[in-house]
């Protein structure tokens, strides 16, 4: 059985104002099938103390537009599916209160992407680069008698890039990838670390070779960008950093 959840909205009489406030919210909307260019529209929000931004998106959508269009999933922070631009930055709209946002709030889709509709955007060539760099355990056909044993010292090494949820806030907010769409970003290359770095695993030299590429990881300039976008605080630029040192030492 489904169950729609009903937020109660202020009336006249004032019962419910007590411990709500509104906002504006301004959606940079686009609808291929109406529009030549996007536009912005406002709308005036009524919310609680401790809306997230999701929160409010889904005021506008229930109960004023329903034509409204967003990617949401678990609305917890862990599948990344509603990564947008909120006043200017790369964020997770179910991560970040509206309290914290200003009494006007703006709200546009990702950059670097092609905008299918209002803040949805074409995620394949995001998901090409990624990949593009072998994402998972490459193990040259060594059939293992036994479990693949790891140190906790080895399975440290890579931890922090374990993290990804493939949001794509890191490379959409990469003034490199705005402007080259060859250029495989930073998610491809965190989670090229992540099994670069990894002691069970064969392929880091392919993927190394792969990253080597004009469009890899020497596109890069270091603008911090890509590490404060992420939602789940991992050391992009540092990642990266690792992985061009990896290239410069590895072995001839």
């Amino acid at each position: 059985m489904t169950v729609t959840e009903e937020r109660p909205v202020p009336g006249p009489s004032g019962d419910v104002a007590d411990h709500l406030r509104t906002v504006t919210v301004k959606v940079r909307r686009f609808d291929p099938e109406v529009d030549a260019e996007p536009n912005w529209q406002s709308f005036e929000v009524p919310v609680e103390k401790g809306d997230r931004l999701l929160d409010a998106l889904h005021q506008i959508k229930w109960y004023q537009d329903g034509s409204l269009t967003f990617r949401r999933s678990c609305a917890h922070g862990v599948c990344g599916s509603d990564a947008m631009r909120i006043n200017g930055v790369n964020r997770l709209a179910c991560k970040v209160l509206v309290k914290d946002l200003g009494d006007e709030i703006l709200v546009e889709p990702i950059k670097g992407l092609p905008v299918l509709k209002d803040l949805i955007v074409d995620m394949e060539p995001f998901f090409e680069a990624y990949r593009s760099v072998k994402p998972f355990l490459i193990a040259d056909g060594r059939e293992p008698t036994r479990e693949r044993l790891q140190s906790a010292e080895d399975r440290a090494r890579f931890d922090d890039t374990t993290k990804c949820i493939l949001c794509a806030a890191c490379t959409t907010s990469c003034p490199v990838f705005w402007n080259d769409e060859s250029y495989f970003g930073p998610a491809a290359i965190v989670n090229a670390h992540r099994f670069i770095f990894d002691s069970r695993d064969d392929g880091a030299d392919e993927r190394l070779e792969i990253l080597n590429d004009k469009e890899g990881v020497w596109r890069c300039r270091t603008t911090f960008n890509c590490t404060d976008a992420c939602p789940r605080g991992i050391e992009v630029t540092k990642a990266i950093q690792e992985v061009k040192r990896a290239l410069i030492f590895r072995r001839g």
